[in-house]
């Protein structure tokens, strides 16, 4: 399907280059005190899993700012609010403990990326201290720190994504409804029912 393939790390390096002096030095193996302000200000981030087989998943996390839990300078934790059962990162979990996360602020171009080793637990006296309105967390999935460094602001500079000019209007965005009724199509369910559904989940199920 695809031509002229790169195949070796030798090939990669002849192509792209080496990286700068600050891309190369800027990892860290903890969380510090900037870090820490990162994470407190971030109300957004995804988390990659893999499975045994080595099957990925990117999955989104958010609520309000800082509600990721800093334990200490090499662990945190991130609270499962309920989905919709899938769990597919719980399940990469207990079969591949290597995680990644990379966490937003809106309007901030720079991103922070941690990476590491994931464990869930279900230890009360640390989801007692996530708990968002009102709603404990059932569980959550701890993290010890491995890799923490800034990403750069080249991707979301290209994309404009914090820029609202750039955003569709209402009627030329995709319609999720839609997709899903299509998608899910052995359901028989209409687009107007799956949004009702949709709609539900998310004003009566957040937390």
């Amino acid at each position: 399907m695809f031509k002229e393939t790169i195949e070796t790390i030798d090939e990669l390096e002849q192509k792209v280059g080496k990286p700068g002096k600050i891309a190369a030095n800027k990892v860290i193996t903890y969380i510090d005190e900037h870090c820490y302000e990162f994470i407190s200000l971030s109300p957004f981030l995804t988390l990659s899993t893999s499975g045994a087989d080595g099957s990925c998943d990117v999955s989104p996390r958010g609520d309000d700012p800082g509600f990721v839990h800093v334990v200490d300078d090499r662990h945190l934790v991130i609270p499962e609010r309920p989905g919709n059962k899938r769990v597919d990162s719980i399940r990469n979990i207990l079969e591949n403990r290597n995680i990644g996360m990379l966490f937003m602020i809106p309007g901030v171009e720079e991103t922070l990326r941690i990476n590491g080793k994931a464990t869930i637990t279900q230890d009360s006296a640390i989801l007692e201290k996530m708990a968002a309105k009102g709603h404990v967390p059932i569980m959550g999935i701890g993290v010890e720190v491995e890799e923490v460094f800034i990403h750069c602001a080249k991707a979301f500079k290209r994309s404009q994504l914090w820029d609202p000019s750039t955003w569709l209007a209402q009627e030329d965005r995709p319609r999720p409804a839609k997709i899903l009724a299509e998608h899910a199509k052995a359901l028989r369910m209409n687009e107007q029912q799956v949004a009702s559904s949709l709609h539900e989940s998310y004003t009566k199920r957040l937390y």
